[in-house]
């Protein structure tokens, strides 16, 4: 069997429950977060042109191509002993081939046109963005918008932002069959997982967290991850990480900074701390934060031990960081050992584009990493900008036209590679 983006939706929940709703875009997690605990979400404005799909959803689709789970005798956290588990969950990340470059899980980013981008140019895994696990469960119009996949969107995690167990478990086990780790968002740092008591701010009320990490390792067929901030405290952290694994976590990502340091341009993730984690853990553990380009990836693994990397913003600007490109931001102070590489984020613009019309997605996703990846461009050429912001209802005609047009006004701003002679030369101590 092979597995349809959207088509598939629609046969996987045809047991939902929800009754069924108005025709109308889908809510956004913005709309929807702060009522976690309503019986309903709120319902969306009906003018948001940007909420809509951008093309007709059944226009491609496959549908799954194996029903098996990666752990055929159930999830690890079943009637285990804790060696058994780390034992098993290690045999699972060998199968997919040990990942060291994965694309984070961002909100309305990580969707499947941009994951399916990040992996042509080397991303080995990818999160999708976090989906609100009451919603996912009770609107069928959310589900089929927000979560979508195919069959080369692999190894991949589903992330769910939740406060409830049995809900959580609802949500996960639609879509376990076509993930490799059920992940669980507990480090969302924002107000409004504050407001929704989820994310970082269950940080708070550890056995909760414990609770929906068993009743996830004790219920799925697909191992459980979940992606944690740090605590002030390094032992507190340890504690936490250690807790987590034996809840039935089989992979930890970290992000190596506390619930309050927000602003990753300006505060450096502590990847000290992550070290310390690996150390106490037997499981696989990730690294997030500081991740800018490739030699960042090379210093993180070295430093901190652990099994991958994660990399969000910084690839929101350059979905090609993994294949060796950097912005020009990144090669202050060593330009001459580094070459134009013939490649520039307009160029992967009109690329994540062409995913987007193979794999329909909110319009309001592809105007986000309009804005992000030719961020850049837009400063120079502001009117450029203005005319994407005044334009309320997109087409891919438009936006096609909008690269056409920054390119007939002479632009070009080229992403690099390390130039490798200047590099060999450089290692063998020769002049350059």
């Amino acid at each position: 069997m092979k597995l349809k983006p959207y088509g598939f939706i629609l046969s996987l929940f045809s047991a939902a429950k929800a009754p069924p709703k108005p025709a109308m875009a889908a809510p956004s997690l913005a709309q929807t977060s702060a009522n976690f605990h309503t019986s309903a979400p709120p319902e969306p404005p009906q003018d948001l042109d940007d909420d809509l799909l951008c093309s007709d959803p059944q226009a491609q689709g496959r549908e799954p191509t194996d029903d098996a789970s990666p752990f055929p005798n159930g999830s690890p956290g079943r009637c285990l002993s804790a060696g058994s588990r780390a034992e098993r969950a290690w045999a699972h990340w060998a199968e997919l081939g040990r990942p060291k470059l994965i694309v984070a899980p961002m909100v309305d980013n990580s969707e499947l046109p941009f994951r399916m981008l990040c992996r042509k140019y080397g991303a080995e895994a990818a999160y999708t963005p976090m989906l609100h696990s009451r919603i996912f469960t009770e609107t069928e119009k959310y589900r089929s918008t927000e979560f979508t996949t195919c069959k080369e969107d692999r190894p991949l995690f589903v992330q769910f932002c939740a406060n409830d167990p049995d809900i959580l478990l609802e949500a996960a086990q639609r879509v376990e069959s076509y993930c490799d780790y059920i992940d669980i968002n507990l480090g969302c740092p924002q107000r409004i997982a504050r407001r929704g008591n989820y994310g970082a701010f269950l940080m708070d009320n550890l056995p909760l967290v414990k609770s929906l990490v068993q009743k996830l390792a004790l219920n799925l067929n697909v191992p459980v991850s979940c992606k944690i901030r740090v605590f002030p405290k390094l032992e507190d952290t340890l504690n936490y990480a250690r807790m987590l694994e034996e809840a039935g976590c089989s992979l930890l990502a970290v992000h190596g900074r506390t619930r309050d340091e927000k602003d990753g341009k300006k505060i450096r993730a502590d990847w000290l701390a992550i070290k310390a984690v690996k150390n106490a853990l037997s499981i696989p553990v990730l690294a997030n934060g500081n991740i800018r380009h490739m030699d960042d990836v090379e210093s993180c693994l070295k430093e901190t031990g652990a099994d991958g990397v994660l990399s969000a913003e910084t690839l929101l600007e350059n979905p090609a960081l993994f294949a060796g490109y950097r912005t020009a931001d990144w090669i202050v102070g060593s330009e001459e050992s580094h070459k134009d590489g013939h490649l520039d984020q307009a160029e992967l613009l009109v690329e994540y584009l062409k995913f987007c019309e193979k794999y329909p997605v909110p319009w309001r996703m592809i105007r986000s990493h309009m804005h992000k990846m030719l961020g850049d461009w837009f400063k120079i050429h502001p009117q450029v900008r203005d005319e994407l912001n005044a334009q309320s209802k997109l087409t891919f005609e438009f936006l096609y036209g909008l690269v056409d047009k920054l390119k007939d006004l002479g632009l070009r701003i080229p992403l690099y590679i390390k130039d490798e002679d200047v590099v060999r030369i450089s290692a063998n101590g020769s002049a350059t």
